[in-house]
């Protein structure tokens, strides 16, 4: 009997999944195999919204393994250790895994094939399982990588995505009785924020089909509207690989129009950010371009930002927002993090950490090289823009409906005052703004030698 093992890692689904398929094709008979790996909680990576995500995602691929005659073999150890007992257990001569693009996923794939070393087991891995396209699939001559956006899309289109596969029929175990860990459950995790959106496959599907039915066809107009909320949310769903990124690119792709082609280029960012991490393990936590920074760190500051209260309305909200649902929308980030950077100038590092701490959809390739790109280290070819949170907010929230939601103090202030509350006479529960902005933009310029 022929016996292959998938790991399953960031491709936690049945549909559209290389990895499963192909062990099915080479194998007679598949173990599914989740580690909970104890190096993620030593790096303190495991935060309680991912934690309550994933175990809604892992019940959820168990129940779609159980309906093919399978199911999950969940295991908590060293990755590398447990995959080599599986093998030894059931002597399957193959492990079936999706290619990462961190530091932590180049170390867990020599350590896995330091273990199978004398095994006979062969590590398989395999490239557009998390992206839609594989990172180095388009390189620029003489380069390992793109880093610059516009060129790299272009690259990226005409090379296009992968077909999308479906969910197998079967799935068929060994014969032997294998132990597994219980399944955890997202009750017995504590201090999850309050409107965390559930995780899982079918979630995960559901929540695509309705926006690509609904939604997609105003993204293009839409999708910077705070207030309107009209992105997808699909991007959880994305980390944890319950929705297939190739498969999302070739639907919206199949629906077409100015919301779609906005929502393909989107998907395209996400790969672009993956392929610069994969060649620049270190972008993650270092500067990817180095600009001299002497980054301030003022506590009260920090803190200021950290619990949405910094006096600007449009920052606060979106804050707050990450707090209570373990997600923000995406114009919210990018206000979020220029204030920070730019108009408070405290290292990425510390807004990219909070993040982690908070956001469901809390990805390394996405999450910091998005954080590099606004705090002007990483790939903008603008890195010393600064967003003016009061102008930004009369733009994309015209009425002031995203801060009256988030920020309930000035719940009663009418229109697009809400956006400059000091300009309101009268007593407001509400912080006085923790720095000038114009002394702040000269501090910038001051500090990145533009004055």
């Amino acid at each position: 009997m022929n016996v292959a093992v998938v790991l399953f890692t960031s491709d936690l689904r049945v549909h559209d999944n290389p990895v499963l398929r192909s062990a099915l094709r080479d194998a007679d008979r598949v173990v599914p195999l989740f580690v909970r790996d104890e190096a993620v909680h030593r790096a303190g990576f495991d935060a309680p919204n991912r934690l309550a995500f994933l175990a809604d995602c892992l019940a959820d691929l168990d129940a779609g393994l159980r309906k093919r005659g399978g199911r999950l073999v969940l295991r908590t150890g060293t990755v590398a250790k447990e995959v080599r007992r599986l093998v030894e257990e059931t002597g399957a001569g193959a492990v079936h895994m999706a290619a990462g693009v961190s530091w932590y996923a180049a170390r867990r794939e020599e350590e896995l094939r330091a273990a199978l070393a004398d095994t006979g087991c062969e590590l398989r891995l395999h490239d557009a399982v998390v992206t839609a396209l594989a990172p180095g699939r388009v390189v620029p001559s003489g380069k390992d990588h793109f880093a610059v956006f516009t060129p790299y899309f272009r690259r990226w289109e005409a090379v296009g995505v992968r077909g999308t596969l479906g969910a197998p029929r079967t799935v068929r175990l060994p014969d032997a009785t294998l132990a597994s860990d219980d399944l955890p459950a997202r009750a017995d995790v504590k201090n999850v924020s309050p409107a965390l959106a559930d995780g899982g496959e079918q979630a995960g599907r559901k929540l695509m089909t309705s926006w690509l039915d609904g939604d997609l066809a105003d993204y293009a107009d839409g999708h910077d509207d705070l207030a309107g909320d009209a992105t997808s949310r699909l991007s959880p769903h994305l980390h944890f690989g319950t929705v297939s990124a190739a498969e999302l690119a070739e639907r919206a792709r199949e629906k077409g129009g100015p919301g779609g082609e906005a929502f393909v280029r989107q998907l395209a960012w996400r790969d672009f950010h993956h392929q610069v991490l994969a060649a620049r393990h270190d972008a993650s936590w270092s500067d990817y371009r180095p600009r001299e920074d002497r980054w301030r760190s003022d506590k009260d500051e920090i803190t200021a930002w950290k619990t949405g209260r910094t006096g600007y309305p449009v920052v606060d909200a979106a804050m707050r927002q990450l707090a209570h649902e373990g997600w923000m929308h995406n114009r919210g980030r990018l206000l979020a993090a220029s204030f920070l950077t730019k108009t408070l100038y405290v290292d990425w590092r510390v807004g990219a950490r909070h993040f982690l701490e908070l956001l469901v959809d809390g990805d390394i390739a996405n999450n910091q090289l998005n954080w590099q790109w606004v705090a002007g280290t990483g790939t903008d070819t603008r890195p010393n823009r600064v967003l003016n949170p009061v102008t930004q907010a009369k733009r994309y929230d015209p009425h002031g409906d995203y801060v009256r939601r988030w920020v309930p103090e000035l719940a009663e202030v009418k229109g697009s005052a809400v956006h400059e509350p000091w300009k309101i006479k009268g007593e407001l529960d509400y912080p006085e703004p923790v720095v000038d902005l114009g002394e702040a933009r000269a501090r910038f310029e001051r500090a990145r030698g533009l004055d």
